[in-house]
């Protein structure tokens, strides 16, 4: 327990070093200048509480080209915010509203300073409470103490309070459901600061009393820790095996359904699906921080950016089951149409993207597959510019995602007609050899470019010299073993042992 402690004193030292609040960190970002609308009334209606002000005020601040949309979300975010009793956002609401939206929706000092008395009377009430239940020594009450005060400072926006109020009830917890409210709490708090490392860790604490969690729980806690993945920026974890204790069947540790087991998935690859895991429990439970539709997408670009072709198939094989297997699902199958534009990214991306094995050269039926999924993202990108926690990967992703469509389109071929590869993924030929010099210089890409004829030669591995050089290496590695073991042999039939002396 006092381990504990130190770590959770070391992360509300932290907390308050960074400043304890996100909104004040957020660096400038690119103002949208094209794309379809947002409809951020029904996009605001996904979300409930801290989070939906957030997402409203980020969507102001990154189109300012569009003064309708901000204007509109100004004043969601302003209606919002009265709703409950955080006076200093409130504050920064009216600051970005400055008078365009009328007397209605400017300061409003009598309603702040009667949030502000309760406030105080509510916080006198709450230490008279919690000093009474520490000299009578009740555990429970002065957990329930600790964990109201969390409440009353995480409402009023002291966020650095409210983390440290909720890891003190840690020491007062008796029950394996009391550690995870305190971790769900840690770990809502730790996301509104931005704070995503102590939400790995309160994930993982959590975690550890499997026995005390349902299945909203666990959807929870994988939404939590997808969203601290995809902070970090790790897409798929570098450490990846196929055999052993890190190979895990993909029927075993992905969605649970009654089919046979699909294909072996590392446990990185499952890691970055953790969004799509969380399917059907999760509904709308967590709209405090996530919605169903961001992990769709979240899950489903990540995927495309860091799954190899192998992990794709399965994914792809796991929806084409899932649509046969789980039919009367109607949540689950409702989940996985929630953005059909990532779905049919997903199946368009390997199952018509299969061409025959070192064809002789590039045909023609992979075009209309590439521009399909170009268009998707493309129809996808204003808006995902504007999400609160996707803004900062999205050229990454998408950068990713194309170096894999254009991996994939040569791998099959010896050569590939470098004009019929740039009308397919929408660029011209001489941008085309640009990406694929990268690529090849990368060693992502095994070929060689004619940029007289503009094609794209394979430089397939020499298979059978291969063989050959793995049998000489075989041999040689098998004679020096044998060598070794004679040596030692005669060393032993002629008792002659060299034992060194100890040095104290």
């Amino acid at each position: 327990m006092d381990g504990d402690d130190e770590v959770s004193a070391q992360m509300i030292d932290e907390i308050y070093a960074n400043g304890g609040d996100i909104d004040s960190q957020q660096p400038h970002r690119p103002i949208i200048i094209n794309g379809e609308q947002l409809d951020v009334e029904a996009y605001a209606a996904l979300y409930t509480g801290r989070t939906k002000i957030r997402r409203l005020m980020f969507i102001a601040d990154h189109c300012d080209n569009n003064v309708a949309m901000q204007l509109e979300a100004l004043r969601m975010a302003y209606d919002e915010v009265k709703k409950g009793e955080n006076t200093q956002l409130f504050r920064e609401v009216v600051n970005k509203i400055d008078g365009r939206l009328g007397q209605g929706y400017g300061p409003d000092p009598g309603w702040s300073e009667a949030v502000e008395r309760r406030a105080e009377q509510r916080k006198e009430k709450l230490e008279n409470e919690l000093n009474a239940y520490r000299t009578n020594l009740i555990k429970e009450s002065i957990r329930m103490g600790y964990n109201d005060f969390g409440d009353f400072y995480y409402a009023h926006g002291a966020l650095g309070d409210a983390f440290k109020n909720y890891v003190r009830t840690r020491d007062y917890c008796t029950t394996s459901k009391h550690i995870i409210h305190m971790c769900l709490n840690a770990i809502l708090v730790s996301i509104e600061m931005g704070q995503f490392t102590h939400v790995s860790s309160y994930v993982g604490k959590a975690e550890q009393s499997p026995d005390a969690l349902d299945a909203i729980t666990v959807a929870k806690l994988r939404a939590a820790g997808g969203l601290a993945l995809l902070e970090a920026k790790k897409y798929k974890l570098a450490a990846r095996k196929s055999k052993g204790q890190d190979a895990v069947l993909l029927s075993e540790n992905c969605i649970s359904v009654d089919m046979e087991p699909l294909a072996f998935i590392s446990l990185s690859a499952c890691d970055s699906i953790r969004f799509l895991e969380t399917g059907h429990e999760l509904g709308n439970s967590y709209s405090e921080v996530i919605a169903p539709q961001d992990i769709a997408t979240y899950g489903g670009l990540c995927a495309l950016a860091s799954f190899d072709r192998a992990e794709l198939k399965a994914l792809h094989s796991l929806f084409l089951l899932l649509n046969s297997k789980v039919i009367d699902n109607l949540n689950f199958r409702n989940f996985l149409e929630l953005v059909p534009e990532v779905r049919e990214l997903i199946h368009d991306f390997y199952s018509r993207g299969a061409g025959p094995v070192h064809a002789p050269v590039a045909i023609s039926f992979d075009s209309c597959h590439y521009a399909s999924c170009l268009d998707y993202l493309g129809n996808l990108k204003a808006n995902l510019l504007l999400d609160l926690h996707l803004h900062d990967h999205v050229e990454t992703l998408y950068n990713d995602i194309r170096h894999k469509a254009l991996i994939q389109y040569t791998h099959p071929f010896v050569s590939v007609d470098l004009r019929m590869m740039a009308n397919a993924f929408k660029t011209s030929v001489p941008g085309l050899e640009k990406e694929l010099e990268a690529l090849i210089t990368d060693n992502q890409i095994q070929a060689r470019i004619d940029s007289h004829n503009k094609i794209l030669y394979a430089r397939h591995a020499d298979q059978r010299n291969a063989t050959f050089q793995r049998a000489l290496q075989t041999g040689s590695e098998f004679d020096q073993d044998v060598r070794s073991m004679l040596l030692r042999a005669s060393l032993i039939k002629h008792d002659y042992n060299l034992k060194s002396s100890r040095k104290f």
